[in-house]
């Protein structure tokens, strides 16, 4: 038997060095693992963003894993750092941060100096030596014992002599010698796909690379064997007295709260009660309820056991700027479980209408940092990032990663372009293929690249608003660069690397309605506070699905489901927000609420203690908070364990892990009395849930904007319908089919005028006047000044460009000035701004006959993608009921079963994880909306249509549930030639 050395490979790059690592850094540790490997060194260049993925995976397995990076000083000395405690760790990590900040996004600098610093904090070097010998004597002497040589063979043809170079540089120098592997990928297989990505990296097909491309596949974790062949073993045993010098582990990472918000002479426990106490004095000045300040005290004693005290603060110190700025916030997910994030102003949920559940929100056996998340106006957000920024400093205030992975479309055409194919067909290919499309047969070796491409990491991109605030320099956390937007830093972790290793985030997120909803209410002259509660109008608009633009109901699902569940209460509004969702419908339990609430089958529940945990929703469990509570009422666990259930239960579909659970729950029900019925279909729905389980906390958050924003429409909707269009874009809903809303509700919608319009959209009197922001192609500098400026005697005092003007005339929001389109075109051609001696010449303007109707509406549709004229198919009418196409509102008189014809313009077409592969289009014709329901096979068979169809026919049978219409397509048409130019656009799959 051959004998096996050990080996700790010290140099290996994952795919987290973009479009160079060929291997997941999972796939590393795990093959490193299968190997027999003591430990293995993660060393992406200049960064440590695979990191934690490479560090869950080597706790799973029971690996060594060695921190580290591989960085390139001044473009000649190429080195590979290593952390051996945890100062080395963070002087790496800051070092790292020092080269990226100071470069643009995607790019790093370090110099000789920036290098010295590693000196005696504890990381160790290997040198990686190329054409220049000289730095030898530079690193022995800077850093004398902790520097060795990387003696990397990969079978060349001059292997030999290079051992001969690299021993007689270590003899001079005196720096030891070090076997390692320069590793690309986990097994050599990748090997192709490494050179693809090397072609991706250098923009050209792999056919032309050349030289660039490895010569061979040996950069893969090789066998011990292999390796005894190729090097002397005390090159190898090097490699496991380095690992064993390298003990740090990410574990031993300690988050430390920012300090500053605790005035003096106060402690954080001290000063977050008294700010909890003066905000449950503002929330209820009749007098706090006897549950609530029990709540309340347990809450502080949780926070103050684990610590948690200053991230409370900190989450308070955001919300109390945002609000003395006047921005709109609200804080949701499972901090609405939470008294003191009401009484900090943090979530607007009232604790004493709701069933709390704080151990959602914080766990003392989860012992990390609870998870809030406030929404912010969408286009005031930047003000509160920068105020975060302005607080804490760059240094030590940074946005969350997000992973920018490869998807089909985009692994398709980089695999095409490597493999020298033309762009044309490659485009065309790529365009084939929709976001849900996760299969590609490996028929050809561009499919079978293309396969292991996607989910690869292409770039850091920013997250949507989670930051990482720290007491200290948050470079010696993690890795701070550079983003794309100007004024923006990151840290190289996203969301799930921070949850792992337990740090705070605050998530500082952006929300179009809050927007929407200040902006409305600024139009009415009321506060948030004052819109009156449980209305029944606004519950029997509802009820209608008369929700288009309403937050969160506005779409199909919910649009369907409104006229069967027919909520009357705002607790009724909680659970169609969360009814609607993945976990409720894969668990089965839409249709038994539904039934339940008609009176169509009995409610039972077979304890007392089940019944006070799914009274409220009818014995059906719907909320997060619900599963959770039936396993401590009903199987006995623990509320730390029900909450490991519920993360069990959001990772199951993707990595397993509920079997432990099964068992407990299901022994637990036993041993307590119920039968087993009952627990496998409490089981079955946990499964059900998987990652979609929505809690109660949050569903109660977007209820209360669901009823204020129905309230809104239902009593003003010409505010409702500005707002919206003041807030593009948001929502399902084109500005299109906004203003063909408003309109249907009776309100006057006038066209952008110079003379009339500000930027935004207004009200005049109980009319909706567009703004100049609707002109197409006009900058909002030019259009608020022209608002400034009004009233004009004519054009030319506008002073405005050709480009500018021509917009104007376009969108014929010159008509009060020069007339109709085509006077307005002429007009303008002659009043663009001159020069002060080229005074215009006055002229009459010619007679010019007015556009026909429809050139009009195509115009309108141009320039402001919506039309005040009538509808395009009102127009087509005579054609469409000579092809005997139905109305929308014929169509809804059809009776169930009956098979009906129709077309519409495609205004939005969805697609829903839970469908099975349904699509759902919405088409609009002249008198209302029509839901088409399209299966998976139809969708295979006529995708382009699908897909390609402005005006969709479709020829199906009608679907009929009470007042909700669907119908169920047989075959689809594309009649958009019909159209001719108008550019009618959808809103598709968001």
């Amino acid at each position: 038997m051959a004998f096996l050395p050990d080996y700790a490979e010290l140099h290996c790059l994952s795919n987290f060095t973009f479009l160079r690592g060929a291997s997941h850094p999972g796939e590393l540790v795990a093959r490193a693992h299968a190997l027999g490997y003591k430990a293995l060194a993660l060393t992406d260049e200049c960064s440590l963003a695979g990191a934690v993925r490479a560090h869950q995976e080597a706790k799973e397995c029971g690996l060594e894993l060695i921190l580290g990076t591989e960085i390139l000083v001044e473009e000649s000395l190429k080195l590979v750092a290593l952390a051996t405690d945890r100062r080395s760790y963070g002087t790496i990590s800051s070092l790292i941060t020092l080269g990226r900040r100071r470069s643009k996004k995607g790019q790093y600098s370090i110099t000789r100096e920036d290098l010295e610093g590693l000196a005696g904090s504890g990381a160790l070097l290997l040198w990686i030596p190329g054409e220049d010998f000289t730095p030898a004597a530079w690193l022995a002497e800077r850093f004398d014992g902790a520097a060795w040589i990387a003696a990397e063979l990969h079978c060349g043809p001059n292997d030999c002599a290079k051992m001969g170079s690299l021993k007689e540089i270590s003899r001079k120098s005196g720096l030891p010698l070090v076997a390692a592997g320069d590793v690309h990928m986990h097994v050599r297989s990748r090997r192709r796909l490494q050179d693809m990505l090397t072609a991706v990296r250098l923009g050209k097909p792999v056919a032309q690379c050349g030289r660039a491309l490895f010569p061979n596949a040996e950069r893969h974790l090789r066998l011990r064997v292999r390796l005894a062949q190729l090097y002397p073993p005390e090159f190898l045993a090097e490699t496991v007295a380095i690992a064993e010098r390298c003990r740090f582990s990410l574990d031993e990472l300690r988050y430390e709260y920012p300090q500053e918000l605790v005035p003096e002479n106060e402690t954080p426990a001290s000063w977050l009660r008294r700010l909890t106490e003066e905000g449950l004095r503002r929330r209820f000045p009749a007098g706090v309820p006897p549950k609530v300040a029990a709540q309340v005290e347990h809450e502080l004693r949780l926070i103050a056991e684990l610590g948690y005290e200053p991230f409370f603060l900190t989450v308070h110190d955001v919300v109390r700027f945002a609000r003395g700025e006047g921005i709109l916030c609200q804080g949701r997910g499972s901090a609405a479980n939470s008294v003191v994030c009401y009484a900090l102003g943090i979530t607007e949920v009232d604790p004493d209408r709701m069933n709390l559940l704080f151990e959602r929100f914080v766990s003392r056996e989860r012992n990390e940092p609870p998870d809030i998340d406030v929404d912010f106006e969408h286009q005031r957000r930047e003000e509160v990032i920068q105020y975060v920024y302005r607080k804490y400093g760059r240094d030590r205030a940074a946005l969350a990663a997000t992973v920018i992975c490869y998807r089909t479309k985009s692994a398709l055409r980089d695999a095409g372009k490597a493999l020298g194919m033309p762009l044309d067909e490659v485009d065309r290919l790529a365009k084939s293929f929709t976001f849900w499309d996760q299969k590609l047969q490996p028929s050809s070796p561009l499919f079978e690249l293309a396969g292991v491409l996607r989910g690869f990491p292409r770039h850091l991109s920013q997250h949507v608003g989670g930051f990482v605030v720290s007491r200290g320099p948050l470079a010696q956390l993690v890795p701070i660069e550079n983003a794309a937007m100007p004024e923006r830093s990151v840290i190289q972790w996203d969301k799930d690397d921070l949850e792992a290793l337990g740090l705070l985030k605050v998530d500082v997120l952006a929300l179009g309605m809050l927007s929407a909803i200040r902006r409305a209410l600024s139009m009415i002259g009321i506060e948030m506070q004052d819109v009156p509660a449980e209305d029944p109008e606004v519950y029997r608009m509802i009820q209608k699905a008369d929700t288009i633009g309403v937050f969160q109901i506005e779409s199909r699902a919910q649009m369907s489901m409104l006229p069967r569940l027919r909520p009357a209460s705002f607790y009724d509004l909680v659970i169609e927000v969360a009814i609607v969702r993945p976990g409720p419908i894969q668990g089965g339990m839409v249709h038994p609420y539904l039934r339940r609430r008609r009176g169509l089958e009995p409610v039972v529940y077979p304890s007392e203690a089940v019944k006070r945990v799914l009274s409220r929703t009818l014995g059906v469990p719907i909320f997060q908070e619900q599963v959770m509570e039936l396993a401590m009422v009903a199987a006995g666990f623990t509320p730390g364990e029900a909450d490991r259930l519920r993360r069990s239960m959001a990772a199951w579909k993707r990595s397993g892990g509920l079997e432990p659970f099964e068992e407990r729950l299901k022994s637990g029900m036993k041993r307590n009395g119920y039968a087993a019925e009952f627990a496998d279909a409490i089981y079955r729905q946990i499964l059900g849930f998987g990652e979609y389980g929505f809690p109660e906390s949050h569903s109660a958050s977007f209820a209360l904007l669901v009823y204020v924003s129905s309230w809104i429409k239902c009593h003003y909707p010409a505010a409702f319908c500005a707002a919206l269009l003041n807030s593009q874009p948001m929502g399902f809903y084109a500005p299109a089919q906004l203003v063909q809303d408003a309109r249907r509700h009776g309100v006057e919608v006038r066209p952008p005028d110079v003379q009339a319009s500000d930027w935004d959209c207004t009200l005049e009197g109980n009319a909706l006047r567009l703004g100049l922001r609707m002109v197409s192609g006009l900058g909002e500098k030019e259009g608020r000044r022209i608002a400034a400026g009004k009233p004009y005697a004519g054009l030319h005092d506008l002073k405005l460009n050709k480009r500018d003007l021509r917009h104007l005339a376009a969108a014929g929001a010159l008509q009060s000035l020069a007339g109709h389109r085509r006077l307005a075109h002429w007009a303008a051609a002659g009043a663009a701004r001159r020069a002060p001696l080229d005074a215009p010449a006055l002229e009459r303007l010619p007679w010019l006959e007015p556009p026909r109707e429809g050139e009009e509406i195509v115009a309108d549709y141009a320039s402001l993608g919506l039309t005040l004229g009538r509808h395009p198919l009102a127009l087509l009418r005579k054609q469409l009921d000579a092809m005997r196409l139905l109305r929308a509102e014929e169509l809804k008189s059809r009776p169930h079963g009956s098979p009906a014809q129709v077309a519409g313009l495609v205004t939005c077409r969805q697609r829903p994880d839970t469908a099975s592969g349904v699509v759902f289009v919405t088409l609009e014709d002249e008198t209302g909306c029509m839901n088409i329901v399209v299966w998976r096979n139809l969708v295979e068979n006529q995708r382009q249509e699908l897909l390609g169809a402005r005006l969709m026919g479709v020829q199906g049978v009608v679907e009929r549930d009470g007042d909700v219409v669907h119908l169920v397509a047989r075959h689809l048409s594309d009649y958009s030639a019909l159209l001719g130019p108008l550019a009618a656009h959808s809103r598709d799959f968001h």
